[in-house]
């Protein structure tokens, strides 16, 4: 990725936080290198050197500044690429692809070749999916050393390192330091609770940041016995990947961002439940930019009015296919209540309830031969559904390795009962697709009514052209005009 030396080396100098995540900032006279808006004394300028990402810098020889930690700057279109191939290979890699598979797999699963998705890192990211994945691990590590009272032993295993004499080699690599060394004050990790062992991990979000919305819009949607929302925090049931079950927290962290808070049993699923939950709460997102963008329309100015619309996410995009097929042509409190015997039937029950938490949510073995018509569903709807799920327990459909949005509309619509409503509700909630648009939406379409007219589905996709490629936003900011 081509960055302009000058542009950046302005941004630096002016420490303007806007470029946060834009570019990073190497010197070669400390070998450490920073984020726009480090405190530290501004270095000369034949000194500097830019990169689009962490990984980039690090490859080149510099470690991270400890001041400015440019580690934990959110994500951004430098990071995360331009091509929708980077994007969802990173998003993968986020979900542990390289650290319990090969380059080889995970290019099949893209469907690219190994060595032209090498050729796209090199151009779009400046360094390999090797040195991302290693350089995401040790920045991982490196933030439950400092955050959490894991052992070291334990948080080699979490950041996927297979054990401490590889996480100590990656640790002296990229920061120079020994794990001991990284390990926070006593005082500034949260500590253990005394029942469960719990850990606490602080996930920032791109300013300005407001959870409410978000929480707002989970609540409506929250289903008994496996979620439960209140006004500062979201909880839910989810399967390990042994199959046993857990109860996870995100709690409100004001403008800063969210905690995650689980029990230390889940400990070898930091890496994923950081991705799924950084995306329920969509913390990468460049709200203001996006704001902008969408507020040349008249209509959507009005929509957004003052706020910044995130996109809210979900855990598993298995669940999220149901939640789209059941709510078909319903209400959201319909839909709730048909989900709700979903999983009272059919969800397995936690052994030990955390507080209403109950159930995990149906895995896909368990719908593909649900007698569902006997829940008040209809027949045509219950098939669907039984298709969905076949699908996904038999692995015709593999939910993570859609090319684009276009392919994963075109091959979700190939199932029966999945029409693009569905499909792209699907990926704009569970596969993190900023320009997903169920065009024909009723609530869109009405809210995009002139003189009493409602616009065709045709028409909406004419306007929404200006809107791209954030169409997603725009359709939550329809959704949720009134909550406001």
């Amino acid at each position: 990725m081509t960055l302009d030396p000058e542009v950046c080396w302005r941004a630096f100098r002016g420490r303007d936080r806007r470029f946060d995540g834009r570019f990073f900032l190497g010197v070669t006279s400390t070998g450490i290198y920073c984020r726009p808006g480090c405190p530290a004394k501004l270095p000369a300028r034949q000194n500097v050197r830019f990169y689009a990402s962490p990984a980039a810098a690090e490859s080149a020889g510099f470690r991270a500044c400890l001041r400015c930690r440019p580690d934990s700057a959110p994500g951004s279109a430098a990071w995360h690429g331009t091509s929708a191939t980077v994007t969802r290979a990173l998003r993968l890699i986020d979900d542990g692809a390289l650290t319990h598979g090969s380059l080889e797999r995970l290019a099949a699963r893209l469907g690219v070749t190994s060595r032209w998705l090498r050729h796209l890192f090199a151009d779009q990211v400046g360094a390999s999916p090797l040195e991302v994945a290693r350089s995401r691990r040790a920045h991982f590590a490196r933030k439950l050393l400092a955050e959490t009272p894991l052992p070291v032993e334990r948080v080699a295993l979490a950041a996927g390192f297979g054990g401490t004499r590889r996480l100590r080699d990656a640790m002296q690599t990229t920061f120079h330091r020994s794990p001991v060394a990284l390990r926070g004050r006593p005082g500034a990790r949260p500590a253990a609770s005394d029942a469960d062992g719990a850990l606490a991990l602080r996930l920032p979000a791109r300013p300005p940041f407001d959870p409410r919305p978000t929480l707002a819009f989970l609540a409506a949607r929250a289903l008994p016995g496996v979620e439960q929302v209140s006004e500062s925090s979201y909880r839910r049931t989810i399967a390990l990947s042994s199959g046993e079950p857990a109860a996870i927290e995100l709690r409100a962290a004001g403008p800063a961002g969210i905690t995650l808070l689980l029990p230390a049993a889940a400990a070898a699923e930091l890496p994923r439940l950081v991705a799924r939950a950084t995306r329920a709460f969509d913390l990468e997102a460049d709200v203001r930019d996006i704001a902008a963008h969408l507020s040349t329309d008249p209509r959507l100015r009005i929509a957004l009015g003052r706020r910044h619309v995130r996109v809210p996410g979900s855990f598993d995009p298995f669940e999220t296919g149901v939640r789209a097929l059941v709510g078909q042509q319903v209400s959201v409190a319909a839909a709730r209540t048909l989900l709700g015997r979903i999983v009272a039937a059919h969800g397995a029950p936690l052994e030990q309830p955390v507080g209403v938490l109950t159930h995990l949510f149906p895995s896909p073995a368990a719908l593909a031969g649900a007698a569902l018509e006997r829940l008040g569903i209809t027949g045509t709807r219950a098939r669907a559904l039984r298709s969905f799920a076949t699908a996904v327990a038999d692995g015709t459909l593999d939910l993570g390795s859609f090319a684009s949005l276009d392919d994963a509309v075109a091959r979700l619509t190939e199932l029966p009962g999945i029409g693009d409503w569905t499909a792209h509700y699907l990926a704009l909630r569970a596969l993190a697709e900023p320009d997903a648009f169920p065009a024909g939406d009723l609530h869109v379409r009405r809210a995009l009514a002139t003189h009493g007219r409602v616009p065709t589905e045709r028409q909406v996709l004419a306007r929404a052209e200006s809107w791209r490629p954030w169409r997603a936003y725009a359709v939550i900011a329809l959704w949720t005009e009134g909550s406001r």
